[in-house]
């Protein structure tokens, strides 16, 4: 974080100095919520949830180095006590924001939020230094602490917003206006809380009504291929830059294909250039994610050589995201099981086939949570769709969804044996142990309460120690 006082801090956020002997003493650290991150000069905040009060560590904090508490109550070690401590988060937030010369970038969508948020922070890192969201931070706890983590240096900050409702990214806005707005898609995640698809378009859009007019450096980049997306185009004052494989996208791909190894290649075309891409990421539906990327890149002033170059060259930055690991014995694991919606499952199948191309393909998928009234339809399409890939088996892990997934795929397949149901992790690790031969692909995917990350782990420790069929 920028260096702030702690007179300065208690007068932004309208809070009451305790044990604090000099109120000219700056934070200089980082502004944490997790004890174990506090070190020299950092700032505690103190969040009291239904398991742990941040305000019973006080005193390790301070003692680990930690300038100063921020809580609700006197805690005997320096603090800045308020009423509310979300709501002063999010004041310092803004208030550092608005001291800071970086260009803020937004994003959201339904799906790919994250991969596109690490694409666009690896471009940009090649021309200025740039803070953004780790992980899937994206609520209002985690995006003001990603804000506060930026510096005197940082020139560009990339923010990733997440919406569970109306009114919520305006909230986000409100704390971190960005210049710079990306909208990726409107889907069916969150569906089950939001109502329908119009909702959830009326709930993203907000991030480019937030954005400045196109004469004060306002631009929104809205996909082209996204009929609700492009829509927004009316809901904003911004300049308005259109990213897709449509005709009318500013920044497009054309020639699009997957390697053998199922990495997407394509010819980028910017308003200001054209060059080749090949992506280390997996899977085709990372072409939009990177189209997004470069069209924000090409908005702050990168070239089309630039961006290519960057996007060939990118990684996976968050952990359980199309993790692609081979086994010693030849059976590759796709760890995709961070979240799941519909869009992300369908994605998910097609990269599996293209990875899996001329090998046996497993499907391990659980719950796609959230989904509402529209949840039994979208498993039992998921459970189809595995079957028309020609995924060699599905394994649907878990209760009710998990089999409407399986009877999908019951009810589309032509010999009833390309599905299998089994009650949880632990059942489908056995299986898997029995069955799997060496050269096989398997990917693992759910909603993270489902927690199938445990599958992939499982499947990875039996790889090292030798633990595979050889049938």
């Amino acid at each position: 974080m920028i260096a702030l006082s702690l007179a300065e801090i208690a007068e932004v956020v309208g809070g009451q100095t305790h044990d604090i002997p000099d109120p000219s003493v700056q934070v200089t650290g980082p502004v944490v919520r997790d004890s174990r991150e506090a070190g020299p000069g950092s700032l505690f905040v103190a969040f009291a949830g239904e398991r742990v009060d941040g305000h019973d560590f006080a005193a390790a904090v301070v003692e680990a180095g930690a300038v100063a508490v921020l809580g609700t109550r006197p805690v005997g070690v320096p603090a800045i006590v308020v009423d509310d401590v979300q709501a002063a988060l999010g004041a310092l937030a803004r208030h550092v924001v608005r001291r800071l010369g970086a260009t803020l970038v937004a994003l959201t969508g339904s799906a790919g939020k994250t991969s596109t948020k690490d694409l666009i922070a690896q471009v940009l890192q090649r021309k200025a230094p740039t803070v953004f969201t780790p992980g899937s931070l994206n609520n209002e706890i985690g995006l003001p602490l990603t804000a506060l983590s930026a510096t005197e240096e940082t020139r560009f900050l990339v923010l990733e917003m997440g919406a569970r409702g109306i009114g919520h990214i305006r909230y986000l806005t409100d704390l971190t206006p960005p210049r710079v707005g990306l909208v990726l898609n409107v889907g069916s995640a969150h569906i089950g809380e939001f109502g329908g698809r119009e909702q959830i378009a009326q709930a993203k859009g907000e991030l480019v009504e937030s954005l400045p007019a196109e004469a004060d450096g306002g631009t929104a980049i809205l996909n082209a291929d996204d009929p609700y997306v492009r829509a927004m185009a009316s809901r904003t004052k911004a300049k308005v830059v259109f990213f897709g494989e449509s005709g009318e996208a500013d920044v497009r791909a054309e020639n699009v294909r997957l390697t053998d190894t199922g990495q997407p290649s394509f010819r980028l075309h910017t308003p200001s250039g054209a060059s080749d891409v090949t992506m280390r990421l997996y899977g085709e539906h990372h072409v939009s994610n990177a189209l997004a990327a470069a069209a924000v890149a090409h908005e702050l002033g990168m070239s089309a050589d630039e961006i290519a170059v960057a996007l060939s060259e990118a990684g996976s930055l968050s952990r359980w995201r199309m993790e692609v690991t081979e086994r010693p014995d030849g059976v590759t694991v796709v760890n995709d099981a961070y979240n799941a919606n519909p869009e992300s499952m369908r994605a998910a199948l097609r990269a599996l086939v293209a990875i899996g191309k001329g090998r046996r393909t497993w499907a391990v998928l659980g719950q796609m949570a959230e989904l509402g009234d529209e949840a039994l339809a979208e498993h039992d399409a998921v459970g189809r769709l595995a079957v028309r890939l020609n995924v060699s088996k599905l394994v649907a892990v878990g209760g009710r969804e998990a089999a409407w997934l399986q009877l999908g795929a019951y009810n589309e397949g032509s010999w009833g044996e390309e599905s299998v149901h089994v009650s949880d992790a632990q059942a489908a690790v056995d299986l898997l142990r029995s069955e799997l031969r060496p050269g096989d692909v398997v990917l693992v995917k759910a909603s993270r309460s489902v927690g199938l990350e445990s599958v992939a782990q499982a499947l990875l420790e039996s790889g090292a120690e030798g633990e595979v069929s050889a049938r």
